[in-house]
């Protein structure tokens, strides 16, 4: 409900849509399917000044960096927050904007940070490195493909300090392409123990891995692929050592991975992963079959990765009963194809 000035209170502008106030306790994390496929943060734990170029499957994206250089996986942490409380209040029938205000602590504790003042700077600036990251890009969000230039976050502003001089909430802005991902629901879960993975190449895998395995049982992937999908810098022998030690320290949430014969990398599904409150359980795997005839009808195509975009529209339709997972998955398949040669 809006109350009238004349009661002597300023207008109630969430009910308007102005700016939504993150204050889920306990929102269940959420990233969005277009950077778990694609990389787009940097990996990097010094300032990376690269300029990124990624192609594949019809996709292009390039990555500028601003003076402070490209955002990295640590700074998606934000992203992650936003999405989970957007995502939230949808659920909960809220109204939602794309700018947020949010409590800095708040965000710091979700994600598993600390809370000194050295966390509070390194906060600020990763909402700098946000901003300033551009994209360039054909991604498609929500069934529209966009071929345009824009930041991660449009802006940011501090929106109240303490008397020290810390920052206590942040007004933030999302781009217009991440919040139209919030909007259609291209989003997948996460773990919780996600926050708690300190290597950047273990954060990315982990996404990569819950993106394309999702909840089939295995996942098999070159390590030339992953190596790509991952967009790390380094050659490819320091790349498979690093999936070497993840293979034997063994704490991927939600996952096992192994090394197999060919140069490839297996990620198989431990059990358990959080499912929304309600949700309702996947389709039926598609038959054997039905992934070969996609493999035909979309050439060059990872049929896994079209496997969770259509599992993600799905979910983001209501979550229908299907008669026929499989013609139901072919004829998403045929739509995307028909989208893209448009």
């Amino acid at each position: 409900m809006t109350v009238s000035s004349s009661s002597g209170l300023a207008p109630d502008r969430t009910a308007q849509g102005d700016f939504f106030v993150c204050d889920i306790f306990d929102a269940i994390p959420k990233d969005d399917l277009a950077t778990m496929e694609h990389p787009v943060f940097s990996l990097a734990t010094r300032p990376d000044r690269r300029v990124l170029n990624y192609a594949h499957n019809g996709i292009d994206i390039e990555v500028i960096p601003s003076v402070r250089g490209l955002a990295t996986i640590h700074d998606k942490d934000i992203l992650i927050f936003c999405i989970s409380q957007l995502m939230s209040a949808l659920n909960a029938g809220r109204t939602i904007s794309r700018t947020l205000q949010i409590k800095a602590h708040d965000l710091l504790i979700a994600t598993n940070r600390e809370t000194s003042g050295d966390a509070y700077r390194r906060l600020r600036e990763a909402f700098e490195r946000l901003a300033g990251t551009r994209i360039t890009t054909n991604l498609t969000t929500g069934g529209q493909e966009i071929t345009r230039g824009f930041g991660l976050i449009e802006s940011w502003e501090i929106v109240r300090r303490a008397r020290g001089g810390r920052m206590v909430s942040v007004s933030v802005t999302l781009s217009d392409w991440l919040f139209n991902a919030v909007l259609t629901q291209s989003v997948l879960t996460l773990s919780r123990d996600y926050f708690r993975l300190r290597k950047p190449l273990e954060r990315r895998i982990y996404e990569i891995a819950r993106k394309h395995c999702g909840r089939q049982a295995r996942w098999v992937v070159s390590v030339d692929l992953l190596l790509k999908k991952s967009g790390s810098a380094s050659p490819r022998r320091v790349f498979r050592k690093m999936l070497r030690d993840m293979i034997a320290a063994d704490h991927l949430p939600d996952y096992e991975m192994a090394e197999l014969p060919g140069d490839k990398i297996a990620f198989t599904l431990r059990g358990g992963l959080i499912e929304d409150p309600g949700a309702a359980p996947h389709p039926a795997p598609l038959a054997p079959d039905t992934l070969q005839e996609a493999r035909i009808l979309a050439p060059g195509w990872d049929v896994y990765a079209l496997e969770a975009d259509w599992h993600a529209f799905w979910a983001g339709s209501g979550r229908p009963r299907l008669r026929s997972p499989d013609k139901a998955f072919l004829g998403f398949v045929k739509a995307r194809m028909a989208q893209q040669a448009d």
